[in-house]
Formats: structure tokens, C-alpha cells, sequence
């Protein structure tokens, strides 16, 4: 039984390094070690050894709280007593808000030293509102069954509604931190023991918590360190959530386990005021390292442009891109804004991988920045071109070679293994691949075969390098033939007032029972005139693409669902536009 109860909620901080804040160093005296130890806890107990850590930052870059590694072991420590004397036994899970702080990253390795699973839950985001916020809470709840949630005093009221629903105990950060830890002994756990549970990108009404052992983490995180070639100077920037898997694993769990001074931005800061990254990078001395999908080098390419600043981005060697589908012309823009600020292209590191993997499944090797190969339509779709038609090519991003000690295969619809150059589902195989999905043997069994995982992604290979081409799932397939979602949303972001994440493409059934594209679009105008304008525009755009005739519905703006990583999900808009809880703007007359 969970000991709660009568432990007021008092005030209690993390201990501080000084009272004037100072940047944990870039580089130590403890000599760097790739994740080669047994559990996470042991990566933490190393790192904490040095005088390395991680730094908090407000909305504007300003440096508010310092936490090395070593205060960030003792206060861990000291939770995971509180958590042993409150009844958390090992394999408890114990749900965490994953809000970027010291908090939560002390809690984290709290219940790993406790021998409990951490289970990195989302932070609300600007889509839905606070009831929906709740409802995405309360099912990862009842998926993970955890013994208690701890969140950010300000999430309260959202947080304790959710727990309330489920029966689940809820503290505030402030009110665990009041509870007593008594001495104990902490557990033994090894390599093959469950270290945390993840949730993917689109766990949303169908949760699927990703189980990652010890080894499969270290692992990866092992590769993560040899792939990107961390050297004595490197330090690390982010504002990535912490409860994605990039965020959590690539940009708070390799800096620990790998021995790097990070520097942090919230999220909900950086969608504020994007450039403040960009300044993090300039300002802070040695930052070499950072990573975004590509959202993030669009948004401050655009934002750029409407401001004067200067930066000095000559340091920054790995500028990292994943966890979305990685866009050529944006990085080019990204360039093309930043080159006098002395940003090098070849910085550019494409990566590829997915929760089911822990995370990277392949890295660009450094310095060899953004290579694209233009692919016929005709071969993307499986219908040939026309005769007497120019076959339209899209550009395919290589997203580098396997990362280490995880093989990768291209296998057709009936499993078989494909040469180079043919696309089909893309298999790895590797150490760093889940034991399965939470309580969800069907699912597991689904996407796991003999040690493989099915990505459900589809890709092709070329010498060696991995090139995604999209997810299987988002495919929309019409008369037998293929129409990628990104060509089609990509093709109208072409026109005037549109952006990236304004347009959901997928496919639905017409009146006349017929399979068509639909295409819905977030527009910002009222006039009725230049509403119908923009129809037409977008349907003449569609059918120019995909030779059908597609469903064009116009949106109010910020209506389109995303996930807890902020990436646009399609599925979702699908079923929220079929059931009608998202209404288009009326057709004019």
C-alpha cells in the first residue's frame, strides 16, 4: 500500500552547486566511457564522478539553474528512498509529467535506482484543450497501471483529475520531495531488467508503452555516442520534449551515460520564441551538438527573416534531424538563412529511427551533411509513367548507415529480403530493440518476428545507406496505386499562405462509394471569395499530383491533431473529420 497520505506539501529545492548560477564545464578530468555499463543507474553513478551536467535556461537563454550530475545522483538517490518508503517496489511503474527540469530528470533516475519502471508522460499541449489533455492522461494511465503520478505543481488541476479517474495516487513534485526517506537498501537489477516504459509518437486513444531494458538502452545509447563521434569540447543544446523519444533518450539519458554538458530550453519556450535556440547555440560556449525535426529548422528559417539578429553558429559540427520525415528544401532554406552566421551544411546529420528501437536506428556519418536521390514517381506509386508524360521525381533523404550492432533489412509484402534499390517495409534487428509493447501481446507479436521489428516504415537501400521513403500506414493506395501523403501536402504548402503542418492528406470513402484523397487544410482567411479561391486552387494542386479528384475541406486554424511530439497525425484527422469533430468552414453557395 502506497504511504501518501498526512505528508504535507512543503517546499523542499534541489541542492545547488553555488548562489550565482554557473554553466556545469564543458570538458572534465573524467575520461569519457560509450554507455559500456550494466544499468543506467551505474552510466549516473560514473557521470557523477565529474563535474559535468545539465543546465536550465528561462524562456530568454538566461542560465537559472545548474544541476550536475553528481547533486542529480544524490537527489536521486534520496527519491528513490522516498519511493522504496512509500511501497514503490521494483517493476512498479511510476508515471512522471516529463516537464524539462530538474525535477523531473532527479525523479527519473529516482525509480531507477528504486528498481521502478519511470513512465515520461506528456506535458498538454496548445491542441484540444484541458479536457482532452486529461483524457490522453487517464488512457496512458490505465495502459501503464502505474502506483502513483507525480507532475508540476502548476498541472495540478489537469494531472489530479486524470489520476482521480483512474484511481491512481498523484503528488506534486513539491509534495513527493516533503515525504520522508529513510535509509534503506536500494535493489540489485541488471542488464536485462525493464529500465523505463516509452510511449510512441501516436499513443494516444490506443497506448502502446514500449518496454526498454537496460541493455537495449545502453545500447543504443552506446551507438548514439560512436555515430555522432563525441570528442573532448562537444556540449550538447536542446529544447526536445522529454517525454519523446528523442528528447528523452538522444538529448537527456546519452548526455548522462555518454558524460556531456547540456544546456536546456523548454519546449513550450522554444515554440515561443524559436530563435532563442539558435542564441542558446551562439552564446554558449563549445555547443557543438543539437537536434530537431525538421519543423524546427523551418520555423526558424522563416522567423528569421521578419527579424535582425546575428549568431555565431561556426561551432556546431552535428545539427542533427530526426523523428519526422526530413525535408531537403527546408534544410536548404536553413542554410541559405544561417551561412553568413557561419552554419555549415555538413553539420546536417539525418538520422532514422522509432521508440521500438529505444531510438536510432541509423546516423548519417558526420560531416557528410544532407544527400538526396531523386526517385521517379512512377517507382514510389508502382504505376508506370504514361507514355508521351515526363515522369515527376521526388528527392529521397538518406538517412545514413545502421547504427552500431543493429542489422537493417527491406523486406517485400511477403518477407523476403530486397536488393538495393527496391522498396518494402523496413526490418532491423539489434541489441537495442524492445522486449515488446506493455501488456500487449498481440501487438508485440504483430511487428516482432524472431528478433525483427517491423518498422512500418517503407524505404529502400543504396549502398549501404538507408532512404525512407514513408510510413506504410499513411500510404494511400487508389486504384492500385501508391500516393504518398507527403508529395500531396508538400504540393499545396507550395501555395501562397500555407505552411508545413497545415494540411492533413489521407484517404476516405466518397458518396459514390468510391476511394478518394481528402485533403484538409487549415486556412486562416474569412472571406467567402477568397475561401472558394483557395478550394479550387488546392483541388486543381491535388488532381495535378495524384490525377483524382480529391475531397478539399478548409479548417479553422490550429484544428489539426498532433501527437505529444508535436508531429502531425493523420490518422487522427482522419477519424475526427469522419465523425465530425472537426467541422470544415462551409462551401460557398
Amino acid at each position: 500500500m502506497l504511504k501518501l497520505a498526512d505528508h504535507p506539501s512543503v517546499r523542499q529545492t534541489f541542492s545547488m552547486e553555488s548562489a550565482v548560477p554557473v554553466h556545469t564545464p564543458t570538458d572534465c578530468a573524467l575520461a569519457r566511457r560509450f554507455s559500456d555499463f550494466a544499468t543506467l543507474g551505474e552510466a549516473l553513478d560514473y557521470a557523477a564522478g565529474g563535474t559535468r551536467g545539465f543546465n536550465f535556461h528561462d524562456a530568454r537563454g538566461q542560465l537559472v539553474r545548474p544541476y550536475s550530475f553528481a547533486a542529480m545522483r544524490t537527489d536521486a538517490r534520496d527519491h528513490a528512498l522516498r519511493f522504496i518508503a512509500a511501497g514503490v517496489a521494483p517493476g512498479d511503474r511510476v508515471a512522471l509529467i516529463a516537464e524539462t527540469g530538474a525535477d523531473f530528470a532527479a525523479l527519473f533516475f529516482g525509480a531507477i535506482y528504486a528498481g521502478a519502471w519511470p513512465v515520461p508522460l506528456p506535458l498538454p499541449t496548445s491542441f484540444g484543450g484541458a479536457s482532452a489533455y486529461v483524457d490522453q492522461l487517464g488512457v496512458q494511465l490505465d495502459s501503464c497501471d502505474p502506483v502513483m503520478l507525480i507532475h508540476p505543481p502548476e498541472l495540478t488541476a489537469m494531472a489530479g483529475e486524470a489520476a482521480r479517474q483512474r484511481g491512481v495516487p498523484a503528488l506534486d513534485w513539491d509534495g513527493f520531495s516533503a515525504l520522508e526517506a529513510p535509509q534503506a537498501d536500494l535493489p540489485s537489477f541488471g542488464p536485462d531488467d525493464i529500465a523505463y516504459l516509452q510511449y510512441s509518437s501516436g499513443s494516444t486513444r490506443f497506448p502502446h508503452g514500449v518496454a526498454i531494458t537496460h541493455r537495449a538502452l545502453l545500447s543504443n545509447l552506446a551507438a548514439h555516442g560512436h555515430g555522432t563521434e563525441l570528442r573532448d569540447g562537444d556540449r550538447c543544446v536542446s529544447w526536445l520534449p522529454w517525454y519523446h523519444d528523442m528528447g528523452l533518450v538522444g538529448c537527456m539519458l546519452s548526455p548522462v551515460a555518454n558524460q556531456v554538458s547540456t544546456d536546456y530550453l523548454r519546449t513550450e519556450d522554444f515554440a515561443r520564441r524559436p530563435l532563442a535556440w539558435l542564441d542558446m547555440i551562439s552564446r554558449n560556449s563549445g555547443t557543438t551538438l543539437s537536434y530537431s525535426p525538421t519543423f524546427g529548422y523551418d520555423i526558424c528559417a522563416r522567423r528569421l527573416s521578419s527579424q535582425t539578429r546575428s549568431f555565431d553558429l561556426s561551432r556546431w559540427r552535428v545539427a542533427g534531424n530526426g523523428a519526422d520525415m526530413i525535408r531537403p528544401d527546408v534544410m536548404e532554406a536553413f542554410t541559405a538563412a544561417f551561412r553568413d552566421s557561419g552554419f555549415d551544411p555538413k553539420a546536417f546529420l539525418p538520422s532514422y529511427g522509432l521508440a521500438e528501437a529505444t531510438l536510432a536506428v541509423s546516423l548519417m556519418p558526420p560531416g557528410e551533411g544532407i544527400v538526396t536521390e531523386m526517385v521517379d514517381e512512377s517507382v514510389l506509386s508502382g504505376v508506370p509513367t504514361p507514355p508521351g508524360e515526363a515522369p515527376r521525381q521526388r528527392a529521397i533523404v538518406n538517412c545514413g548507415r545502421p547504427v552500431k550492432d543493429m542489422a537493417v533489412e527491406i523486406r517485400s509484402p511477403a518477407g523476403q529480403p530486397l536488393p538495393d534499390r527496391e522498396i518494402g517495409r523496413l526490418w532491423c534487428k539489434g541489441p537495442s530493440v524492445m522486449v515488446g509493447y506493455f501488456r500487449d501481446p498481440e501487438a508485440t507479436d504483430a511487428c516482432l518476428v524472431d528478433g525483427w521489428l517491423d518498422t512500418g516504415d517503407m524505404a529502400y537501400m543504396s549502398g549501404g545507406y538507408i532512404y525512407i521513403v514513408g510510413r506504410a500506414k499513411d500510404m494511400i493506395i487508389i486504384n492500385g496505386r501508391n500516393h504518398w501523403p507527403q508529395d500531396i501536402e508538400w504540393a499545396v504548402e507550395q501555395l501562397p499562405g500555407f505552411k508545413p503542418g497545415d494540411i492533413a492528406a489521407f484517404s476516405m470513402t466518397a458518396a459514390n462509394g468510391e476511394e478518394v484523397p481528402a485533403v484538409l487544410v487549415q486556412c486562416r482567411t474569412s472571406d467567402p471569395e477568397e475561401r472558394l479561391r483557395l478550394r479550387d486552387s488546392i483541388r486543381d494542386t491535388v488532381r495535378a499530383v495524384t490525377g483524382l479528384n480529391p475531397v478539399v475541406e478548409l479548417i479553422p486554424p490550429r484544428t489539426l491533431p498532433r501527437t505529444s511530439s508535436g508531429k502531425l497525425s493523420r490518422a487522427k484527422a482522419r477519424t475526427l473529420y469522419l465523425s465530425g469533430e472537426i467541422e470544415p468552414y462551409a462551401h460557398a453557395a
